[in-house]
């Protein structure tokens, strides 16, 4: 008998079995497979604390949740496994895996050297007069003030995370930006789980300033002077004094 399941069916909204992306010759739209677009929402649950650390998650309700048949969200769920944010449990499913102190402390030795060389390369890219990703970057920053000043962490996180993606992006340097991509929903997840405290949001205004400025070695210093702000406030947060 055949399984029901291995058929993609549409999502809860009606939408095709799987979504298209730009990226083909001539411009045409690629499709996005399934199991890609249940990752990246489940990935997305995660961070947003809906599916909460410790948590059991069962395949058929996420499936459900998702409007897609098992099969791809079944893929979804092995891959993040294999990325170490879910893990097994003795025949019953996965569980969300809680972070540990060690987990964090892993994360920001590997991601300060990488967002360090990131601000200085944007930096140097200003000063030869690349200046394409000033603007989205400063964008980041109004966002977050806006979300700050609404009360929405959530909102705020989003736009921390998007200040650092745009600093990768001024980089110019495709192959740091692809180091950085493995990280990046493990950094989504951390400052999501941390306290967003207002100096964050003027550290990163002054690492702004230094990279628009072209300042390459500043800006590398305001970097450093950031991340491991950051990674003190994540481990106060997530586990006590640091």
């Amino acid at each position: 008998m055949s399984d029901p399941d291995a058929t993609p069916r549409p999502d809860a909204a009606g939408a095709p079995a799987a979504d298209a992306t730009p990226g083909g010759p001539d411009g045409e739209s690629l499709p996005v497979p399934l199991g890609t677009r249940a990752r990246e929402a489940v990935l997305q649950r995660i961070v947003d604390r809906r599916y909460p650390q410790g948590s059991r998650l069962v395949e058929r309700e996420v499936a459900e949740e998702l409007g897609m048949s098992r099969v791809p969200v079944r893929e979804a769920l092995r891959a993040l496994v294999t990325e170490g944010l879910l893990e097994l449990l003795p025949h019953s499913g996965v569980r969300v895996r809680r972070l540990e102190r060690a987990d964090v402390e892993h994360l920001y030795e590997v991601w300060e050297p990488l967002a360090v060389q990131a601000s200085r390369l944007a930096a140097r890219a200003c000063a030869a007069g690349d200046t394409r990703g000033i603007g989205a970057l400063e964008a980041t920053l109004h966002q977050a003030e806006s979300a700050a000043a609404a009360d929405e962490g959530t909102r705020e996180v989003a736009a921390h995370t998007a200040f650092h993606e745009c600093v990768v992006a001024m980089s110019g340097n495709p192959l740091l930006a692809r180091t950085l991509e493995q990280l990046s929903w493990q950094l989504r997840l951390v400052f999501g789980l941390r306290e967003e405290p207002a100096h964050m949001r003027a550290q990163h205004s002054e690492m702004y300033r230094h990279i628009a400025a072209g300042d390459a070695e500043a800006a590398a210093a305001s970097t450093l002077l950031h991340v491991r702000d950051s990674r003190a406030v994540a481990l106060r947060s997530l586990f006590g004094a640091t």
